[in-house]
């Protein structure tokens, strides 16, 4: 027993070396790294360099050695968040840029070096093979998703429940939800309770009080990006007949639909990137999460008039752009 406790102390005292040695190197190396991890949660809970980053590297000359970080690295210690991640939009962010055809041939500091598009859509998961492409193509760093809302090596929670975490990716000319938020009464009531003009206890929602209620990280939305409901072979109920028929012809537009209204491979693209939801059970679970979220400061009936006329707005869109592509179909 005594040679035992001997040996564990020998181990824990070499690995408390091992990541004294790491931090001795980066404090000249990367200083703001190391002084973000001092701040930070893992510090107080003694996680240290090589619990991520392995205790292979050792020099500037093996760089290699080090473990690329991904959110399955971080998943050993945050399993139900992974999980709720992983089952979200968020997770296919990756996957549905790497589809888009015109991705492959742009340069790879703008996709895979996340200096363009890939700078948010690096919140996807990746595959193994994909991370040693990356690599191999000169993007060596990046490949996480959590520090994309948690910002390494702070990894703030903090941070990342402020609607400025949101702000990196939603907002500019092709997702201005940034934009909406900040000059809605939502975004505004918070900057006033933020600047305490407000008191604290007064209603002042951020994006992630709706979007991920309770911390849950299975983001997705009832009318997903393209904002198209179901696959043109279930009807919405009470959906009116001109609906119908506007989405059918726009989801043939798509390709998701072949000329004769019967789905193409493309339906399984866009089912597997959760792009839209495909039925009515699956536009209505998602629609009740929301209802449930706009509850916590408003009437029910409230909530349910506002999205209403939501809708209404994207049926009206509909039927613009169904119009539009049967006219360019006739000519």
């Amino acid at each position: 027993m005594f040679r035992l406790t001997i040996l564990i102390f020998l181990l824990s005292l070499a690995t408390s070396i091992s990541a004294q040695e790491c931090v001795t190197c980066h404090e000249k190396v990367t200083p703001g790294a190391v002084a973000d991890w001092k701040l930070s949660r893992h510090f107080s809970e003694e996680i240290t360099c090589d619990d991520c980053h392995g205790d292979e590297h050792s020099s500037a000359a093996d760089v290699q050695k080090v473990l690329t970080v991904t959110a399955e690295t971080c998943s050993g210690c945050h399993p139900d968040r992974f999980d709720q991640f992983e089952a979200g939009k968020h997770a296919l962010a990756w996957t549905v840029l790497k589809s888009m055809p015109t991705t492959h041939f742009k340069p790879m500091e703008l996709i895979d070096g996340q200096k363009g598009c890939g700078g948010c859509h690096k919140i996807g998961l990746k595959s193994e093979e994909a991370v040693a492409e990356m690599k191999k193509n000169g993007s060596t760093f990046g490949h996480a998703s959590c520090d994309s809302c948690h910002t390494r090596h702070t990894f703030s929670v903090a941070e990342a429940r402020e609607p400025e975490a949101c702000a990196t990716c939603h907002m500019g000319f092709d997702h201005p939800q940034w934009e909406m938020y900040s000059t809605s009464k939502h975004g505004i009531r918070h900057a006033l309770k933020r600047d305490g003009i407000l008191p604290e206890t007064a209603s002042a929602p951020t994006c992630q009080d709706c979007h991920m209620p309770d911390g849950d990280h299975e983001v997705r939305t009832a009318w997903g990006f393209l904002a198209v409901r179901t696959n043109g072979l279930e009807r919405y109920p009470g959906e009116s007949d001109q609906w119908w028929a506007d989405r059918v012809t726009i989801l043939m537009a798509l390709g998701v639909l072949d000329p004769d209204g019967k789905p193409t491979a493309r339906l399984d693209l866009v089912r597997d990137a959760q792009v839209a939801r495909l039925s009515a059970k699956e536009f209505d679970l998602e629609r009740a999460k929301m209802i449930k979220a706009c509850s916590k400061c408003h009437s029910e009936n409230f909530a349910r008039e506002e999205m209403a006329k939501g809708d209404s707005l994207i049926e009206q869109i509909d039927h613009l752009m169904a119009q539009a592509i049967r006219e360019v179909a006739g000519l």
